[in-house]
């Protein structure tokens, strides 16, 4: 079930890259379930709907085809739908925006991610790897590409410009196995995809 993508890495850049992911493999864990439902804000005079507001969970979370329990999405058209049922940020790029926006919370979830991991970074991760969390398996899809909402959760303008400059995407994934998952579970690299490009390459590709 890998996904191939034109403009695939050279041989020698996809070694690198699974020899980058088997290195970390002790260190690729879930660190945080995060979900949300559909809210109304206010921003520049209109209403807009939104669920880029996601909180931690505790406990076993379960993972559904098309989103995790006790998540939705608000605007399908752009959000969620088999391909972006779930979406991954890493957890070591918290420390980047602690030092870029100096004294703003920035709880896990806060850039609207479903699950916020560590050792799965987007140099590493390739378009069409599967992996598994609890008894759920997951397939990288896509890497993300922000809307105009995530100016709206930090409440800054320049949110969305600043992220993309910052090359830090994450990426969703489609759900190959339902199951459940939690907090603290080990992540395992199930597949790695063959003639495919890395997540970071894919946002490079769709941003410029």
């Amino acid at each position: 079930m890998s996904t191939r993508q034109d403009g695939t890495p050279s041989t020698g850049s996809r070694r690198a890259l699974k020899t980058d992911l088997t290195l970390s493999a002790n260190a690729v864990k879930l660190i945080s379930v995060n979900t949300g439902r559909p809210r109304k804000v206010e921003a520049d005079g209109r209403t807009v709907r939104t669920s880029i507001w996601k909180t931690p969970r505790e406990g076993r979370v379960v993972v559904n085809a098309l989103n995790l329990e006790g998540d939705k999405q608000s605007d399908l058209r752009v959000h969620g739908g088999a391909r972006k049922a779930v979406y991954v940020y890493p957890s070591e790029h918290y420390e980047y925006w602690r030092r870029e926006l100096p004294g703003m919370d920035l709880p896990w979830g806060v850039f609207g991610e479903n699950l916020t991991t560590e050792g799965l970074i987007e140099t590493a991760v390739c378009i069409g790897d599967r992996f598994q969390i609890g008894t759920a398996e997951f397939q990288v899809t896509q890497s993300r590409q922000p809307c105009f909402k995530l100016g709206i959760r930090f409440a800054r303008e320049d949110m969305l410009k600043r992220f993309v400059a910052a090359g830090r995407p994450g990426f969703y994934v489609s759900v190959v196995q339902e199951g459940e998952i939690g907090g603290g579970d080990e992540i395992h690299i199930v597949e790695r995809a063959h003639d495919s490009m890395s997540v970071s390459d894919h946002f490079r590709r769709r941003a410029s």
